[in-house]
């Protein structure tokens, strides 16, 4: 097989794979080239699988949202795969009055939008979710989120770009990004060279060092963000749930088991060779913040922590679009660990930038250009 395309991917996790699904609905040729082993190898099959839009930022609002409304309801049927997608809403949870100003401007911003969220009491959450603790007082209650599983979306998106055609390549690390007559043409990896008239890259944190080889900086750092999941337990709610300060979130999912992320302040602390590790302080630091939200959570218990690296952006949001330094380079990256939710949307927008020139939503403000500096 051939080694060139009419797009080349850099990047096999849910946003790769959805590009390349959506492009190939649009008939273009497309090779999707994953460094690691395996498809989805990051946080693209092992986040909290939040599907939200309450608690975003109100730039990149208008894509999850049309995410929401027009891609997510028929998902599973349309990629044959049960996404295990919920619209139950989701609960942004606070306790104290510095958590309430942070989710009413959270929630004002929202609502210049056009989002259906609003602030509810400590009563009225409870109403909703039972089993929360008495010391939550307010919250953020948005009725159209919810929660998806991230592996079985992930995949579905890869098997049904490949039925469609599409040609994924995994252990083929790309080293560099190369230019012919001044655009974009050359994707090099450790063994091969690739070339298409559109190259994306959506490699997560590793988009950085690989798009410097073209003179693109992107102001994006390393956080480390901690999973876990629970045993079974009898099914309690099917709300999403945050908090004000995002230090954990959260659902139950179809099978029982509760699924878990969050921070602990230890991050700079536990590494194996560059590698983020969990660890017994870091779990049980977690444990201890979610059992003050949910008591009857006690005594579950714990059958896997892992530990993975967010791609997050200066200012919190992702990059995405063309860049007008380097004709035929799309970005899609730093998603600042909310990638799963919006991946419906950013798959079917660039896709249409790339074959049409122009999305049905604006993206202007999510574009590159935005960090250059005002004359």
């Amino acid at each position: 097989m051939g080694n060139t395309a009419d797009v080349v991917i850099v990047g096999g996790g849910i946003i790769g794979c959805a590009i390349a699904y959506y492009l190939a609905k649009k008939d273009k040729s497309v090779i999707v080239l994953e460094g690691s082993d395996h498809i989805g190898n990051g946080g693209s099959s092992r986040n909290g699988g939040g599907v939200r839009q309450s608690g975003r930022d109100p730039r990149e609002l208008p894509l999850v949202m049309y995410g929401i409304q027009h891609l997510w309801p028929n998902l599973s049927e349309e990629l044959e795969v049960d996404c295990e997608y919920h619209q139950d809403g989701n609960l942004r949870l606070g306790k104290t009055e510095e958590h309430r100003k942070i989710l009413e401007g959270l929630t004002k911003r929202a609502q210049c939008v056009g989002l259906d969220v609003r602030m509810i009491d400590g009563d009225e959450v409870r109403k909703i979710n039972p089993y929360l603790s008495d010391e939550v007082t307010c919250a953020s209650w948005c009725p159209t989120d919810g929660h998806a599983n991230p592996l079985t979306t992930t995949l579905g998106y890869y098997k049904t770009a490949r039925k469609m055609g599409v040609r994924f390549i995994t252990g083929e690390k790309v080293v560099e990004l190369k230019k012919v007559k001044g655009k974009l043409r050359k994707v090099i990896t450790e063994n091969n060279v690739y070339e298409g008239d559109t190259v994306v890259v959506a490699a997560g944190y590793e988009s950085r060092e690989l798009l410097s080889t073209v003179g693109i900086d992107l102001p994006m750092s390393k956080v480390m963000i901690e999973c876990l999941v629970t045993e079974a337990e009898p099914h309690m709610f099917d709300q999403m749930l945050g908090t004000a300060e995002a230090d954990f979130y959260g659902h139950q999912s179809k099978h029982g088991s509760f699924v878990f992320g969050g921070t602990s302040g230890f991050e700079g602390v536990f590494k194996d060779n560059g590698t983020p590790i969990c660890n017994s302080l870091t779990a049980s630091c977690e444990c201890r913040g979610i059992m003050k939200y949910f008591p009857a959570l006690a005594d579950a218990k714990i059958v896997r922590t892992w530990a993975g690296w967010v791609d997050q952006m200066k200012d919190g949001v992702p990059v995405l679009g063309e860049v007008s330094e380097v004709p035929g380079l799309i970005i899609a990256a730093g998603f600042c660990g909310h990638g799963f939710g919006i991946a419906p949307g950013v798959g079917h927008q660039l896709a249409e930038l790339i074959v049409d020139g122009k999305t049905t939503v604006d993206i202007s403000q999510l574009r590159y250009d935005r960090f250059k500096a005002k004359i």
